[in-house]
């Protein structure tokens, strides 16, 4: 073989390093939206977030078993069945599970559609559960029919966070404006939280201004606007406690528990003793006696005491935990949505079921005032519990990333976020594949220099 010729192996590798070439001179590593022709390829990142609802599950798996561990002994004294309570939470998370799934499949972008519709439905719905609602416990929340119920404030939950979610992706910079981008979301908020407080439900109203203060900042708004909101908030809330006895009475039992001992400070200083008995690792699960008819509501606004009780510290920071997965994992579906919109609305989500949680943590634990919040995925209830999984539902369909579908509405609907592409955001590279005929292309020709024409 001639000294200058290559061998077959050089001729072979040559070969193979061309092909390579070739395919990467077809890569196109840029910043500009690709064409309709172009594949994303992002296989890590495609798909609804595990972690996210493997976090809802387990918190609804244990909750189930909670409800019955810390209900069946008043389920047993009042209705006669000691698995009432069980049975009902059961067919609840049934519904709620087929409503989470339903989310899932789900493209985000169909509620932008819908949201005004949706807060006109659950204004008309606060008002209406003031006129023709059930009272229970001094409050009026509920729609009863028969056995069901339901509470039109969780609803709203949703409804507020697709509508802030909404309103604020459109007016972009004009969140800016006090007028046009501050003040509008603000009032519709008001108004909800001034429906709640006639309930009432001191609860749920401050979490709504603080959603509402949370996604305006997030948006961009003046700090000097949300600044002014809290100073005008403060001195009405207080207002509304010291002119209302009971609740006066709630914020004196909330300062001195102990002092209030068999009035409005008995269930505070019952969670306590339950929380405290349970020690490091409890006294074991279904042994607690605090739920023996010593704590009120012990399977749904304090359950939790029950928790502390039977499983002890162990299972308090287990249920910390489980949230803090939720609310991590929520923020970075919100950091990571494939646009603004989608941003906002997982923010509004994950904020409602963390200063939620946040809230009746507080309170089990003596560090809020008493108020009436379910433990998100983990008290008895069917209102909670469906909306709050639909909720998480949702928030999974945003942190698939999927491309926005292009036909109508229902075709949104039957696109599955676990078999869709992925678009980013934020303006970072891309790998993006060029589909074509593999040809080489031949470069444009140079144009001459001035001075060689």
């Amino acid at each position: 073989m001639p000294s200058g010729m290559p061998g077959p192996e050089m001729s072979g590798i040559r070969l193979g390093w061309d092909s390579i070439a070739g395919f990467f001179r077809r890569i196109d590593i840029g910043k500009g939206r690709p064409a309709d022709t172009q594949v994303m390829l992002r296989p890590s990142e495609i798909g609804v977030d595990r972690v996210l609802c493997g976090a809802v599950l387990l918190l609804l798996a244990f909750g189930i078993v909670m409800v019955f561990s810390s209900g069946a002994v008043f389920a047993a004294k009042k209705y006669g069945d000691s698995t009432y309570f069980l049975k009902r939470e059961l067919v609840y998370a049934v519904l709620g599970l087929f409503a989470m799934s339903f989310a899932l499949r789900t493209d985000y972008s169909v509620y932008r559609r819908l949201a005004y519709p949706l807060l006109g439905l659950s204004l008309g719905l606060l008002i209406a559960v003031l006129l023709i609602g059930s009272r229970a416990g001094g409050a009026i929340r509920w729609f009863r029919l028969g056995p069901l119920s339901f509470q039109p404030g969780e609803l709203a939950k949703f409804a507020l966070a697709v509508y802030l979610a909404t309103l604020l992706a459109r007016q972009a910079e004009k969140v800016r404006s006090f007028s046009v981008g501050f003040l509008p979301p603000l009032l519709i908020t008001g108004f909800m939280m001034l429906l709640l407080l006639k309930q009432p439900d001191l609860g749920t109203a401050a979490i709504f201004g603080a959603v509402a203060l949370g996604l305006l900042f997030v948006a961009g708004t003046r700090t000097s606007y949300l600044i002014l909101a809290v100073l005008v908030a403060a001195p009405a809330g207080w207002k509304f406690i010291v002119s209302t006895p009971f609740r006066m009475r709630r914020m004196l039992a909330f300062l001195d528990p102990w002092a209030f001992r068999r009035d409005v400070g008995y269930q505070i200083t019952e969670s306590l003793i339950s929380v405290g008995s349970g020690g490091v690792t409890g006294m074991g699960l279904g042994d607690g006696r605090q739920k023996l008819f010593f704590l009120p509501e012990a399977h749904t606004d304090f359950i939790l005491s029950i928790v502390g009780e039977e499983l002890g510290l162990m299972g308090i920071l287990f249920v910390v935990a489980a949230f803090g997965v939720l609310v991590w994992r929520g923020l970075r579906a919100a950091f990571r949505a494939r646009d603004v919109f989608g941003c906002y609305l997982a923010f509004g989500i994950t904020a409602m079921f963390g200063l939620q949680a946040l809230v009746n943590i507080g309170v089990v634990l003596g560090s809020l005032p008493t108020k009436g919040l379910p433990l998100p995925f983990i008290s008895y209830g069917g209102s909670s519990l469906v909306v709050s999984l639909f909720m998480a539902g949702v928030l999974g369909n945003i942190s698939a990333r999927s491309p926005e579908p292009r036909g109508g509405l229902f075709d949104g609907m039957r696109n599955r976020a676990a078999k869709a592409g992925n678009r980013r955001l934020d303006g970072a590279p891309r790998l993006i594949v060029e589909v074509g005929d593999g040809r080489p292309r031949k470069p444009a020709p140079e144009s001459p220099e001035p001075g060689n024409v």
